[in-house]
C-alpha cells in the first residue's frame, strides 16, 4: 500500500504540474475569467477537464488487473468550478475513456459509472458551494465518490475475493490523493479569478489616474482637448494608438496610424460602425478584422468601446496595438472602464464652459465655491459603481449632470421651486451613494406649491448641514427639508440638521457679511433674501444640529 501511494502521489505530482502550466495558458486564463461562459467555451473548458481525467487514468498504477489513478481530480474540479456542463461532459469523456481502455477489465464498468457520477456530484457541489469552501467541498467530495467507487467493485467485479483484495489496497491512496488533488487543482484555478480580482482593482486605480489627468480637458474643451486626452489614455496604458470617435468622424488619433486615421474624416470601418450601430464593445485580433483600407496600417488589434449618453451611442474609444492577438482581460477589462468614464466626463462637458455661463454677479459667487473635491469624489464615486452596479452608475451620472448644470446654467433669477429642488435632490443622490446609511433625508414638502424663487439658495444650506453638521460631528446623522404653505403665494423653508452645530461666531459672520471668501455659500444666500424679501436667513443652533428656515414669496417677474 504504502508503495502504491507512493506511485500516486508521483501521479499527482504531474498532474498538478501539468495544470498549473495550462493555468498559465492566456488562452485558458480568458476562458476561466470570463463572468459568464458561452457554449463553446463550457465546451473547451469540458475537454479540458476530461483530458485530465483521462490523464489521470494513463499515468495511474496497474494492481492486480484494475487501475489506481487520479481521474476525478480533473472531472470533479472541473465541475465544481465550472458548472454541472463542464461537471458532466468531462465525466462522460473521461468515463468513456476508462471504459474503452480497458474493455473487460475487472473494474472497467464501476470505474466508468462513478467517473460519470463524479461529474454529477461535482455539479451539485457547484451550486451548494462559495467560492471560500469549494476546495473544502471538493476534498470531502472526493473522498465520498471513491468509497462509492469501493462499494461498486465489491458489488459488480467478480471474483469478489480478487475484488476485495483490490479494495484493501487502493481505497486508502486513491481516497488520499485524489481528495488532496482535487482540492489543489480547484486553488490553482481559483487564483486565476483572484488575479482577475487583482488586474480590476489595478486597472481601477490607472482608470482614477487618467479621470484625474483628462478632467482639465473635458471641463475646458479646446481644439485639440481630444488628442491630448487621446495622448493620456494611449500612455496611461501603454498601447500603440487611440482614437476617439463621434458617431461619424474621428474626433482624434493620437499614436501608430496617425498619418491615415486623421482628424475630421469620416468613419470608414465597418468594426467601427458596427459598435455604434448595435452599442456593444468589439474585441478585434488581427488586421483583417480591423479592415483599416490602408494597406501600409500596422495597427492588428483593437478593441473598440462605446460612448453612450445614457442609452444613446454618442461615439467611440478605439485603442489599439500593432501585434495580433493582444487583447486580454486586462485590456477589455481597462477599456470598458474608461469608456463609461469618458462617457460619463463627454455628458459634463457638455454642460458648456463656465465663462459663458456665469453672468450674474451672485451665481457667479456661488460658482466659485464648487468644490473640485466635491466633483472628484463624485467621479470617484460612479466609477466605483461602474462594475458593481452599472445602472446605479448611470443614475449617479444624470445626478451628477443634474446638479452641475444647474449650478453653471445663466438660468433666471427666479426659478420654479421644483427645478430648485431637482438639483437639491440630485446633489444629495451623489452623496447618499458616497456616505451611505451614515446619511439620511427626510423630505416634508407639501403638493402644489406654484411659487418661483431664486435659484441657488437650498442647496447651498443643505450641503452646509450635511458638510458641517452631520459629517464634521459624529460623522453620521439626518437632514430634514421641510417646505410648506404659509399663506397665498408665500411658502416657509426650514433645513434641520442633528449634527454638530453651527457656532455663534459663524452665524455672527453670516449676519455681518464677514464670512471667508471660500465660505460664502450661506452668506450669499442670507444677503439674496435680504435683497429680494427684505428678510434673510434664520438660523438657530439647537441642543443637537441646526435650524435655518426663512420664507419666500411669489414675485412677479
Amino acid at each position: 500500500m504504502i508503495e502504491l501511494l507512493r506511485n500516486l502521489t508521483n501521479n499527482l505530482g504531474y498532474v498538478i504540474l501539468i495544470a498549473f502550466f495550462v493555468s498559465r495558458i492566456g488562452s485558458f486564463k480568458r476562458i476561466v475569467q470570463k463572468d459568464e461562459f458561452k457554449k463553446k467555451d463550457l465546451i473547451m473548458l469540458s475537454i479540458i477537464f476530461g483530458t485530465f481525467g483521462i490523464l489521470g487514468t494513463y499515468t495511474g498504477t496497474e494492481f492486480n488487473g484494475a487501475i489506481a489513478n487520479t481521474r476525478i481530480i480533473g472531472v470533479m474540479a472541473g465541475g465544481i468550478l465550472c458548472g454541472p456542463f463542464v461537471g458532466i461532459l468531462a465525466g462522460v469523456i473521461a468515463g468513456i475513456h476508462r471504459l474503452l481502455v480497458d474493455v473487460g477489465g475487472i473494474t472497467s464498468i464501476p470505474c466508468t459509472i462513478v467517473t460519470i457520477i463524479s461529474g454529477i456530484v461535482a455539479s451539485i457541489i457547484y451550486k451548494k458551494s462559495n467560492e471560500n469552501n469549494k476546495w473544502l467541498y471538493g476534498l470531502i467530495g472526493g473522498i465520498l465518490i471513491e468509497t462509492l467507487e469501493m462499494i461498486l467493485i465489491l458489488v459488480m467485479a467478480h471474483p469478489f475475493s480478487r475484488a476485495l483484495t483490490i479494495v484493501e489496497s487502493i481505497y486508502l491512496p486513491m481516497s488520499f490523493t485524489n481528495a488532496i488533488g482535487i482540492a489543489i487543482l480547484i486553488l490553482i484555478i481559483q487564483k486565476i479569478h483572484k488575479e482577475k480580482e487583482e488586474i480590476a482593482a489595478k486597472q481601477a486605480q490607472i482608470a482614477l489616474e487618467i479621470a484625474n489627468k483628462t478632467l482639465p480637458y473635458f471641463r475646458k474643451m479646446q481644439e485639440n482637448s481630444f488628442e491630448e486626452i487621446c495622448g493620456i489614455i494611449k500612455d496611461s496604458i501603454h498601447s500603440d494608438a487611440v482614437s476617439i470617435t463621434n458617431k461619424e468622424y474621428i474626433l482624434a488619433h493620437v499614436g501608430v496610424g496617425a498619418d491615415h486615421h486623421i482628424r475630421g474624416k469620416r468613419i470608414v470601418t465597418e468594426a467601427t460602425k458596427k459598435v455604434i450601430r448595435e452599442g456593444n464593445l468589439l474585441s478585434l485580433t488581427n488586421a483583417k478584422q480591423i479592415d483599416c483600407p490602408n494597406v501600409k496600417c500596422n495597427l492588428k488589434s483593437a478593441i473598440i468601446a462605446p460612448l453612450k449618453e445614457g442609452d444613446e451611442m454618442i461615439g467611440t474609444l478605439k485603442i489599439y496595438y500593432c501585434s495580433e492577438d493582444a487583447i486580454s482581460f486586462r485590456n477589455i477589462n481597462l477599456a470598458v472602464g474608461l469608456s463609461q468614464l469618458i462617457s460619463t466626463q463627454l455628458e459634463i462637458s457638455k454642460l458648456g464652459e463656465l465663462k459663458n455661463m456665469a453672468n450674474k454677479a451672485e451665481i457667479k459667487a456661488l460658482q466659485a465655491q464648487i468644490n473640485p473635491h466635491f466633483l472628484f469624489n463624485a467621479l470617484n464615486t460612479i466609477i466605483s459603481f461602474i462594475r458593481l452596479d452599472p445602472n446605479r452608475a448611470r443614475e449617479l451620472i444624470i445626478n451628477l449632470s443634474t446638479y452641475l448644470r444647474y449650478n453653471l446654467e445663466t438660468g433666471e433669477n427666479l426659478v420654479d421651486i421644483y427645478r430648485e429642488l431637482e438639483q437639491v435632490k440630485a446633489y444629495i443622490e451623489i452623496e447618499k451613494a458616497r456616505f451611505g446609511e451614515k446619511l439620511h433625508v427626510i423630505y416634508d414638502i407639501e403638493d402644489d406649491l406654484d411659487v418661483k424663487i431664486p435659484n441657488l439658495i437650498i442647496q447651498p444650506i443643505v450641503e452646509n448641514s450635511i458638510k458641517h453638521g452631520i459629517l464634521e460631528g459624529k460623522g453620521y446623522g439626518s437632514v430634514t427639508i421641510e417646505i410648506k404653505k404659509i399663506a397665498a403665494g408665500d411658502i416657509t423653508i426650514v433645513i434641520e440638521d442633528d449634527g454638530v452645530g453651527i457656532s455663534k461666531e459663524i452665524i455672527e459672520k453670516v449676519y455681518e457679511g464677514k464670512m471667508e471668501e471660500n465660505k460664502i455659500g450661506m452668506s450669499n444666500v442670507h444677503n439674496r433674501l435680504k435683497y429680494i424679501y427684505g428678510e434673510g436667513l434664520r438660523i438657530e443652533r439647537r441642543t443637537s444640529g441646526t435650524r435655518i428656515n426663512f420664507n419666500v414669496r411669489e414675485i412677479r417677474e
